[in-house]
């Protein structure tokens, strides 16, 4: 299988445009396959050679996938590898790509899952509602305590969810019914939601 043209590619630096004879798409490849490979034009690869040459574009592919996508927003390990895998790259070849992120430091659980719970306590939602969205993000469930650590109290999240919404009016028996249920909704324990809406009115009992 010869090469007709190999040319670097116009919108990614350190990539190249393989292309090959007999075949109308080129090849993305990076330079280290073209140093790796002594890549030219005019060279015949023969059969064996141009499997190993794709096999080791498409995990270079995978890579540069993942480093855009973690450079767009962060994700946890498991999002990343599901998302290479339905644009099409190979399973062992999405893990690689994450098994490289996570070397150089680019991919952190821990890290993810601290700033989600940051992110969503200071949206005003408690710890049941926090753990629902490690869950659904795909954090390790024994990342999930260490994680949760970095929430505030849950009273004082709670004590900025009431003052957001009575806006410094005292409510009435309907309106801490109503905030009650917001705050569960939300994610709160019924023992730190009493307190803090008892501090408004009458003791509230749980429904």
């Amino acid at each position: 299988m010869k090469i007709e043209k190999l040319e670097p590619a116009k919108r990614r630096q350190g990539q190249f445009l393989l292309f090959l004879e007999g075949e109308d798409e080129p090849l993305c490849i990076t330079e280290e396959e073209v140093l790796r490979f002594g890549l030219h034009a005019g060279l015949d690869l023969g059969a064996e050679r141009a499997a190993e040459l794709r096999r080791s574009a498409a995990r270079s592919s995978a890579r540069t996938r993942a480093a855009d996508m973690i450079a767009t927003r962060p994700l946890s390990r498991r999002e990343l590898v599901k998302r290479l895998c339905e644009r099409g790259a190979d399973e062992a070849d999405a893990a690689a790509a994450a098994d490289w992120l996570e070397s150089i430091g680019a991919l952190d659980d821990l890290s993810y899952a601290r700033m989600l719970v940051r992110r969503y306590s200071a949206e005003g939602y408690g710890e049941a509602k926090l753990r629902d969205e490690l869950y659904r993000r795909g954090v390790p469930r024994e990342l999930w305590d260490e994680a949760l650590a970095a929430a505030p109290p849950a009273e004082e999240t709670i004590a900025r969810v009431i003052a957001a919404k009575t806006k410094g009016a005292p409510p009435d028996e309907r309106a801490r019914r109503r905030l009650a249920d917001l705050l569960r909704r939300r994610g709160f324990a019924w023992r730190d939601i009493r307190p803090a809406l008892s501090a408004l009115g009458e003791e509230l009992e749980e429904e």
